[in-house]
């Protein structure tokens, strides 16, 4: 039986994407429903399945770096990019090298979209480069969010609250329900969960290393790499290292 991995951050659409797969496709398996890109990669390297489905808009990681990165992690791994927005829908998705679903998804447009998808397996791996091309070409068409980035935050330490600069904070890490921020002075708690902090960090400068990890790329010292894939990040203001788990190091290649 054919594995599957589904990211789509709105649990609504995620559902019913999961759905209409088993429905179009009863001989996959779905191994992971995501909500959002660090997740997703996270489970396409753990689980190495035939099949991706990405929504392109996502928290932290968006559908096109997932797909870039799943290239190494998962070389075998067929990707279909799902979207909202029809200007994605492009002459290179029609040139074989990757699929796509426009929301809402219509049945018949998965029905086809997975009988391509059974025959590309059929064939072998996908082309990574005609893959890292159109990558490229959507993400040169995807355009950043209007709203501004976080500048600030208030977190607690103890009884206090303190008012926190974004940029003088070295790292998030996820704590249940909570995130913990880490700073030169010390760690405080914040009420928010890590997921919501990626949709208002700056993607330039805060990078997810782990799917409870995000980092400030300025405080990052040295980054390191071990025999097993995984890296360490030396930070320039902690004493503690960090975990960049395996596939989040492809990331991380052109620094």
């Amino acid at each position: 039986m054919f594995k599957c991995v589904i990211a789509e951050d709105e649990e609504l659409l995620r559902n019913e994407l999961s759905k209409l797969v088993s429905e179009a496709w009863p001989g996959l398996r779905i191994v992971a429903e995501c909500e959002d890109g660090g997740a997703a990669l996270e489970a396409i390297a753990e689980h190495q399945p035939e099949v991706a489905f990405l929504d392109i808009r996502m928290p932290g990681l968006t559908g096109l770096e997932v797909a870039a990165a799943a290239a190494e992690a998962s070389p075998k791994t067929q990707i279909v990019f799902v979207t909202a927005y029809d200007q994605y829908a492009i002459d290179a998705f029609d040139k074989g090298a990757v699929d796509y679903l426009l929301k809402p998804i219509a049945p018949e447009r998965l029905a086809a979209t997975v009988q391509r998808l059974q025959a590309r397996i059929a064939q072998g791996n996908p082309d990574a480069d005609a893959l890292a091309a159109l990558v490229r070409q959507l993400g040169a068409r995807l355009q950043p969010a209007a709203a501004e980035p976080l500048v600030w935050i208030t977190a607690s330490a103890g009884k206090d609250t303190r008012l926190i600069m974004v940029d003088d904070v070295a790292y998030f890490q996820a704590d249940h329900k909570y995130t913990v921020v880490m700073t030169a002075e010390g760690e405080s708690l914040l009420r928010k969960p890590i997921r919501e902090l990626l949709e208002v960090l700056d993607p330039a400068i805060f990078k997810q290393i782990h799917r409870s990890t995000i980092v400030n790329l300025k405080a990052i010292a040295s980054i390191a790499r071990d025999d097993t894939g995984k890296g360490t990040v030396r930070l320039k203001s902690r004493p503690e290292t960090l975990t960049v788990s395996q596939p989040f190091m492809t990331l991380f290649r052109n620094m």
